[in-house]
């Protein structure tokens, strides 16, 4: 069965979570990259917000994975990964942007889920498919803690493109939608999938599929939030992901690391830091 670009995705986005010393829980939003290393040895590839991690005082996360039975029922499977090794960070990221990459060891059928390099826009994507002000956008992801289902999988919700969309650069690594940013958001995937889609030029429609950005914050004024999101172009995903092959890979998860507490249906996420006039969720 071939199934559509936001089904494949939905598959390939997964909550990462960490419970604190004092019970509370760190949850955020991933999704996993199919990205080969350089000897061509096959590699999956988390990739969230780096605040999620950064909040996550501990040497494990948990991923969380989902398996489907003989029956064909999913269900919620978490996993460790290890994130610090003491002092360490084992993932990768950019100085400036809010975006992390750490290679991980996932289950066979996850590992196949994880989506291709490809899916994630470069920097002239936006540009040969006219992307602008008011084209609507896909998000993934866990608002506060909650998913879709007790297996696990994420929420998807849509917004549209609430700025100018300028090729990424240093001056211009993000662009606004409109959008209600919760926390547990952060890191979810936003992407475009318009499979007749007119562009300048072009005779015929278009099928416009792939990854625009990662969601890694929410505008807020005078302590308002404006339910406008905040989104990380997918070129420095690429970026941060292209970090790994300078970098050790992070070990793979331990199996005698203690099971993740049940999938919370409605988590007591709170994964909300305020940066200037715009908060990280």
């Amino acid at each position: 069965m071939v199934l559509d670009f936001s089904t494949q995705l939905m598959q390939a986005t997964v909550q990462v979570e960490q419970q604190l010393p004092n019970g509370t829980h760190i949850i955020g939003t991933g999704f996993l990259v199919n990205d080969p290393a350089p000897d061509g040895t096959e590699r999956t590839v988390l990739v969230t917000a780096n605040h999620v991690f950064n909040r996550m005082t501990g040497a494990q996360a948990h991923v969380g994975y989902r398996l489907q039975g003989s029956d064909g029922a999913w269900r919620y499977d978490p996993k460790p990964i290890v994130i610090r090794s003491a002092a360490n960070e084992l993932w990768a990221h950019l100085a400036n942007r809010d975006v992390a990459a750490i290679v991980v060891k996932a289950p066979p059928a996850f590992a196949k889920a994880a989506i291709p390099l490809a899916w994630l826009a470069g920097g002239d994507t936006f540009a040969k498919y006219d992307i602008g002000p008011g084209d609507e956008m896909m998000v993934l992801g866990y608002p506060q803690g909650l998913s879709a289902d007790s297996a696990g999988f994420p929420i998807l919700r849509s917004g549209r493109v609430a700025s100018m969309v300028a090729p990424p650069s240093a001056d211009a690594p993000t662009f606004l939608l409109d959008f209600r940013v919760f926390p547990g958001n952060s890191g979810g995937p936003v992407f475009i999938a318009d499979e007749n889609r007119r562009v300048p030029g072009e005779a015929q429609p278009k099928d416009a599929e792939f990854i625009t950005g990662m969601l890694t914050q929410q505008v807020e004024l005078n302590n308002e939030r404006l339910e406008i999101g905040i989104v990380t172009d997918a070129a420095f995903i690429r970026d941060t992901i292209a970090l790994l092959d300078q970098q050790k890979a992070a070990p793979p998860a331990s199996p005698d690391a203690p099971p993740a507490a049940a999938h919370p249906l409605a988590a007591t996420a709170q994964d909300a830091a305020a940066v200037g006039q715009a908060v990280a969720d």
